[in-house]
């Protein structure tokens, strides 16, 4: 089964299964939709097209010969995620080609200090609290306020890494961060700067194993389904569009308009 297209190449669906199945025997398996369920389909889609910006930023790197340093994978702050959109963030997070193309295609853009007072005015914030949680199959930053009372009560009271449980939730607090009000994580328009990105294999205090699900327990075998057909690919990153027009890179724009399946027009 295809995937989609690019440069006319059929892209196989297999690297959609195999992600898929990592999502689904990774942590974060208890947060996702159920199969089959709509939520399911929509999952699929995303999935696909980070899939499709992976293999198009790959292409374009390899043909502009863009160096792609061999780094594990990056880890954007929650404002840089948002402002570059859900499929963008995660496949700029997980693939280093997308990184080099991203740096390519806004090396040249120079934001006016009227550009820069406006982002300024619209991203200033107010001293936020955000925790750092584990629960019984992960880890997560959440905003305190966010979660239920009971549980964040208990979370209060207890000592930093014990488990608490409170009705159906059970978590620990691991630690706990606060912006000062006004911090901005992105300090300028250009690419990210390098303490807006992390490394995810950082070292964290991590509390007794849980004891319903001790490490090394072996989770329970889900039910084989049939794939969904191919996926047509109907939403390009907009951000992406956006930076390759800004810097003037007619390739790029012409590569990443929003076509179903995606193409790209042969080099001139």
């Amino acid at each position: 089964m295809t995937l989609g297209l690019l440069d006319g190449r059929p892209l196989p669906r297999a690297a959609l299964d195999h992600r898929l199945a990592a999502l689904r025997n990774g942590p974060r398996a208890t947060a996702l939709p159920q199969p089959g369920s709509s939520e399911d389909r929509q999952l699929t889609r995303w999935v696909a097209q980070v899939l499709l910006t992976e293999a198009l930023c790959e292409a374009v790197a390899a043909e502009r010969d863009l160096p792609v340093a061999p780094d594990g994978p990056a880890h954007l702050d929650q404002q840089a995620a948002v402002e570059l959109g859900s499929i963008t963030a995660a496949a700029y997070e997980g693939n280093a080609a997308v990184r080099a193309v991203y740096d390519a295609v806004t090396a040249d853009v120079d934001p006016s200090p009227e550009d820069i007072a406006h982002y300024r005015t619209l991203t200033t914030r107010p001293a936020a609290e955000s925790w750092h949680l584990a629960l019984p199959d992960g880890e997560l930053e959440a905003d305190p306020t966010t979660l239920p009372v009971a549980l964040a009560e208990a979370l209060r009271a207890a000592p930093p890494g014990e488990w608490v449980t409170t009705g159906p939730w059970t978590a620990a607090l691991l630690a706990t961060h606060t912006t000062p009000e006004g911090d901005d994580p992105t300090p300028t328009l250009a690419p990210p700067p390098a303490d807006s990105i992390r490394p995810l294999a950082r070292p964290r205090t991590r509390p007794t194993p849980h004891p319903g699900r001790g490490i090394g327990t072996p989770r329970r075998p889900r039910p084989t389904r049939q794939p969904p057909p191919p996926l047509r690919c109907t939403d390009a990153p907009a951000a992406l569009v956006h930076r390759a027009r800004r810097a003037g890179s007619n390739r790029a724009d012409e590569s990443i308009r929003r076509t179903s399946p995606i193409r790209r027009r042969p080099a001139a």
